[in-house]
């Protein structure tokens, strides 16, 4: 059997008809191209696996029985992937025309590059801010507090979030968001996959943090782009859960990047994050009330 061109990743989790809108577009644009579909399940039980027996034999399917997290999930299929490239894709994307030919034709043309990050797209056809810089402890500090909108805190935000970015060039980057991750092959081979101590948030934040300690070439490119609706799986999620979510990943990625103190002040933090997020919860619920 030949082997494939790319071999595209889906972990999905109760998104069934994002899916399959996701997996047509893939299907309507692939052209001529030899494409493995990969589709991890976690555990949806919203009908996700049955459609996808029943409308898409082609795609490889693994449905699993519980929710294993988003780099778990990618990892077991990317053992299995055998094509040079693969593309992590988020179930609530939609490739465009042509989005083969010019990621293919880029990667080609710029042996160097090791992670393509593609121009993403809100559903208006607007920017979507897909590029940040590493976390610092301060940034985070300031998105703990909940500080995020606080004029006095912008300036500083502002350089985490690289809202100066320009997404009209092609350009190295720090971090590319994990809705859309093109990776090479070798990529794996050399730092391995994702570390599965994090379920959900900062996974690529920390696979793009040991590439670029390896040397490798993280790039974003605006000649190839992608529709993403934007965090619909997660949305089924509650805020507080959400939230906790947030601060176990962020406290383990700054133990697992950063020196002690730095970790430690994360550490006293998150409790005044839970009280402050619980309070927005109940405040929430009582204006609905």
């Amino acid at each position: 059997m030949d082997r494939p061109d790319i071999s595209i990743i889906i972990v999905n989790w109760k998104v069934k008809d994002l899916l399959q809108s996701c997996i047509n577009s893939i299907l309507s644009y692939k052209d001529n191209y030899n494409i493995d579909i990969f589709v991890v399940d976690n555990d949806s039980c919203d009908g996700s696996v049955e459609m996808l027996k029943a409308d898409y034999p082609e795609v490889k399917l693994i449905a699993l029985d519980k929710n294993i997290g988003f780099g778990s999930a990618n990892n077991l299929a990317i053992k299995q992937a055998r094509a040079d490239y693969i593309f992590l894709l988020n179930p609530d994307t939609e490739v465009t025309k042509d989005f083969f030919k010019n990621i293919l034709q880029y990667t080609k043309n710029n042996p160097s590059v090791d992670i393509v990050g593609p121009k993403i797209i809100n559903d208006d056809g607007s920017k979507q801010a897909s590029v940040r810089r590493n976390p610092d402890l301060f940034s985070q500090i300031l998105v703990l507090l909940k500080l995020t909108n606080i004029p006095g805190a912008n300036k500083f935000l502002d350089h985490y979030f690289f809202k100066n970015f320009d997404y009209n060039k092609e350009q190295a980057v720090d971090q590319i968001m994990g809705a859309a991750m093109f990776i090479k092959r070798s990529v794996f081979n050399k730092i391995d996959a994702f570390d599965e101590k994090f379920f959900v948030w900062f996974e690529e934040v920390d696979l793009c943090k040991r590439a670029k300690s390896f040397g490798l070439d993280i790039r974003y490119f605006p000649g190839a782009y992608i529709i993403h609706h934007g965090g619909e799986s997660f949305s089924k999620s509650n805020i507080l859960k959400k939230q906790k979510m947030f601060n176990k990943s962020l406290l383990y990625y700054f133990s697992k990047h950063k020196p002690l103190w730095q970790t430690t002040i994360i550490l006293l933090l998150v409790p005044v994050n839970i009280i402050l997020t619980l309070s927005y919860v109940l405040f929430r619920k009582a204006k609905t009330e």
